[in-house]
């Protein structure tokens, strides 16, 4: 699987970004359209900008009033004529700031009047703004009341105060929705995605042929589950199938060790040399039929079976079963043991046919006065083949020949032990090691 394929994760966050993006420039279309047409409420949005900018340069300290008009603001109403008017006063109407000429009266609400807390009124109904409004702001216990007027807005103030009121009402609070929902939806799908990466990994390591290997359903998502005994059938029929493989090929070969068998017996009552060659090509041939049925008894081996293995005890019966037939192929055949316990989980059938599938390659593939050696040690068992002296060269050309069908059955077995095959090839021999790590 290419590492560079989009995983489903990002995939999904890329889109769920995509249309919160695209959802939020809607809205700010669809609101800025709206207060930009609507005369009247950008009229109000004005009044409440405008006078609380104004109402920022008031000051209180010790009873009295001090104000500064604030420096953003100073070009608009220092001067008369800008097409900008504002006024400052008390609740008791003395003057604190004015900035406008002298038909400011009859623009703005009288200072002696009880005024309300918000007024405005358009002296224009259409844009640029013509408006004159006007706001009380309340600083500790004192009441002060704003008004502020434009005409034609020219410095075109209503796009600054439009801006403003979107950024902080809209951009700002959608941002950080946007922020907390794409975290949520990233968090969701990860924590979603998390029981289908489990179960990936759990298949990976899945052996059909182990019945105590399958995948755990119970606590994933219906969705997810629904996976996972999907795959688990696969893994059941791919079962069947290698033990219907298992079958066919025993049935095949017990067909085939009878008529050998027969004519074996047949040969055996021809007196000729020729019969005796024969004979030895129908013992090769059944030893061949053997070893295909137990390949493919391996082929469909239930793992579930394992148990501690001596690998000493296991070793030393092998060798005193084989020790007669190894000296009388004209070699000879030693056993060396290391002081710590060698256990592994294993099955020792299983293990027994390995070592036994090396000691009968070391004979057959190594000159006549071969010494063999057989080592166990703590997560090993090796298997070496020392040759004569007087055989090196030989054996050195020799190297590279292989040694057949039984050692496709070792690496088979191996495998079934998750353990290591390796082969060291000596100036006079060859060293087969198997190093296990399913130790107990």
């Amino acid at each position: 699987m290419s590492r560079t394929r989009p995983t489903l994760g990002s995939i999904l966050t890329r889109r769920i970004a995509f249309f919160a993006v695209l959802a939020m420039l809607v809205q700010l279309v669809v609101v800025f359209a709206d207060y930009y047409w609507n005369v009247g409420e950008l009229s109000r949005l004005y009044v409440e900008q405008e006078t609380e900018r104004l109402a920022s340069g008031i000051t209180v300290e010790n009873g009295s009033v001090r104000y500064t008009l604030p420096e953003g603001l100073r070009d608009r109403y220092r001067e008369n004529g800008t097409g900008y008017m504002a006024r400052i006063h008390d609740a008791n109407g003395a003057l604190i700031f004015e900035s406008c000429d002298s038909v400011c009266e009859d623009r703005f609400l009288p200072r002696n009047i009880d005024r309300p807390d918000f007024w405005l009124r358009s002296l224009k109904p259409s844009k640029p703004l013509s408006l004159v409004g006007g706001r009380a702001v309340i600083l500790g216990d004192r009441r002060f009341l704003v008004d502020v007027a434009t005409l034609g807005d020219p410095r075109d103030v209503v796009s600054a105060v439009l801006w403003n009121e979107i950024i902080e009402h809209l951009v700002v609070p959608m941002s950080i929705l946007f922020v907390l929902v794409f975290g949520a939806t990233l968090l969701s799908v990860r924590q979603a995605l998390r029981p289908v990466r489990a179960a990936a990994d759990a298949a990976d390591q899945i052996d059909p042929m182990n019945s105590n290997s399958h995948l755990k359903f119970d606590e994933m998502p219906r969705e997810v589950a629904h996976l996972a005994v999907a795959v688990n059938r696969a893994f059941e029929r791919v079962a069947e199938l290698m033990k219907s493989q298992k079958t066919l090929t025993s049935g095949i070969a017990h067909e085939i060790r009878t008529p050998l068998a027969a004519m074996k017996l047949e040969l055996g009552h021809i007196d000729h040399p020729r019969a005796r060659r024969v004979e030895a090509d129908l013992d090769d041939l059944v030893q061949f039929v053997g070893q295909l049925t137990t390949l493919a008894r391996l082929e469909s081996f239930d793992h579930g079976v394992f148990e501690p293995v001596e690998l000493v005890e296991l070793s030393s019966s092998t060798v005193e079963q084989l020790a007669p037939w190894v000296y009388e192929n004209a070699h000879s055949l030693g056993f060396v043991t290391a002081e710590e316990a060698a256990v592994i989980q294993g099955v020792a059938a299983l293990l027994r046919d390995a070592l036994r599938n090396l000691i009968e390659n070391a004979v057959r593939h190594t000159p006549a006065g071969t010494h063999i050696v057989v080592r166990v040690g703590p997560g090993f068992l090796s298997v070496e083949d020392q040759y004569p002296k007087d055989w090196v060269v030989n054996a050195v050309k020799s190297a590279g020949d292989s040694l057949g069908i039984g050692l496709t059955i070792v690496r088979r077995i191996v495998h079934i032990h998750e353990g290591r095959l390796q082969r060291k090839m000596l100036p006079s021999g060859s060293i087969v090691t198997i190093v296990f790590r399913n130790l107990r």
